[in-house]
């Protein structure tokens, strides 16, 4: 029976995750803050606290190569930064190109020598999985490969697998019909192979494959080869939390989902604040950012900040009086002024808005400015996002909005804009 211990754990990040554009136009997808850490973070530090130490990241392109390596480099920061021990080591994807997710897990394998099972998790999920269990039940059915599944109530986003009454996969197919799925047993993503999995490297159907259709991608192509070809493919139904944040409306959902269940406790320890169904979160343990906890703590129990729901707050952040903050994440370095509303939103690290500001239902990535006064307020509402570095003028109304990292956007432009909308 093998251990925990000695899985390696594959992440694929490639492409340009365009369906989260603006906020991946400058950085990978798999390091967008998320409740005050990168998104990839929550997978490694979950398969980490499990026993795994062994991490490959299946990096495609520049970007996301750069974005990984210098914010992790070979592990020894997130190790240190979370006491993992041993320490986990991290490798990357050489500058071989791949045509897709299944491609880069097999040059992986080949290229550092895997001989161990592996367990495949995506970079933009986060959940909770016991390992252990997983392990025993894919060495219990002998399988080559088994699937980490979800029961859903609308099947057709995902990956839906058919299955027998012992579990076994008959058929995967992706993104179906609602009418037509097989199944509401979703695929997750997350895929646990044998040890002996490289061998897949050397199948000339395989090559041929790739040569034809120049791509080989694990939904598309590679389990739905592994079924045809008879390989034991089984499927584990997991009761654990999983989040999908891979578009803006997902990113918010899962953020607001998160911040009402008990994963916070996990992530964060108790709220420092809890009145009615409203729980607030303030990040940070150095005596600086201990004395803006308070200030803030303060400004909430005298009713000059109304907390309405789950609101996490990340370090050293600065809030004004006649705020409103509900079911809101703000992160590190932030400074919201005077009489403004954050609702159902993200903001990233130090972002900047200014009084009379209303956000609602968006992402405002790090280092923007929300310009804003009490007579010229700035509204930005419906699913926007305000990529980084961004500046927003004063007076300006954005709905559903998409700006660009590095942009200033005048009250005219927004008009523009919601017109054209």
């Amino acid at each position: 029976m093998a251990q925990v211990s000695e899985l390696h754990a594959f992440i694929p990040v490639g492409g340009m995750a365009k369906r989260l554009q603006p906020l991946t136009l400058e950085v990978s997808k798999a390091l967008i803050r998320f409740l005050g850490r990168p998104l990839i973070e929550y997978t490694i530090l979950h398969l980490a606290q499990q026993g795994v130490r062994n991490f490959i990241f299946g990096v495609k392109g520049y970007i996301n190569y750069r974005s990984l390596f210098d914010y992790f480099q070979e592990g020894h920061g997130i190790s240190l930064k979370y006491g993992i021990s041993p320490r986990i080591s991290i490798k990357y994807q050489p500058n071989i190109d791949d045509v897709g997710s299944a491609d880069s897990f097999l040059i992986n394998l080949e290229y550092y020598d895997v001989n161990t099972p592996v367990i495949v998790a995506q970079g933009d999920n986060i959940f909770h999985l016991d390992l252990k269990d997983l392990l025993e039940y894919h060495e219990d059915n002998s399988a080559f490969a088994t699937l980490v599944v979800k029961r859903v109530s609308d099947p057709s986003a995902y990956g839906v697998v058919d299955v027998d009454g012992a579990m076994r996969v008959s058929g995967f197919v992706e993104k179906p019909p609602r009418e037509e799925a097989p199944s509401n047993l979703a695929s997750t993503g997350i895929y646990l192979f044998s040890h002996d999995s490289r061998k897949i490297c050397l199948d000339p159907d395989i090559r041929a494959r790739k040569a034809t259709l120049r791509r080989l991608d694990f939904g598309l192509d590679f389990i739905p080869y592994l079924i045809k070809k008879g390989y034991k493919v089984y499927a584990y139904e997991t009761s654990g939390e999983w989040y999908d944040v891979g578009t803006p409306e997902l990113y918010l959902e899962s953020m607001m989902r998160i911040m009402d269940s008990g994963l916070m406790n996990n992530f964060f320890g108790p709220p420092i604040y809890e009145h009615g169904s409203s729980r607030l979160w303030i990040l940070g343990q150095s005596q600086a950012s201990i004395r803006r906890r308070d200030e803030i703590l303060r400004k909430v129990k005298e009713g000059r900040i109304k907390v309405d729901g789950n609101v996490l707050i990340g370090r050293h952040c600065q809030i004004g009086d006649d705020v409103i903050i509900g079911d809101a994440y703000i992160d590190n370095y932030c400074y919201i002024g005077d009489g403004v509303t954050i609702e159902r939103s993200a903001l990233h690290d130090r972002v900047y808005v200014g009084e009379g500001g209303y956000v609602q239902d968006a992402i405002i990535a790090r280092h923007a400015k929300i310009l804003s006064s009490r007579t010229e307020p700035t509204v930005v509402i419906g699913v926007s996002i305000v990529g980084d570095n961004s500046v927003v003028e004063r007076g300006s109304l954005l709905t559903n909005a998409r700006i660009e990292p590095h942009s200033y956007v005048s009250r005219e432009a927004a008009l523009a804009k919601r017109e054209l909308a």
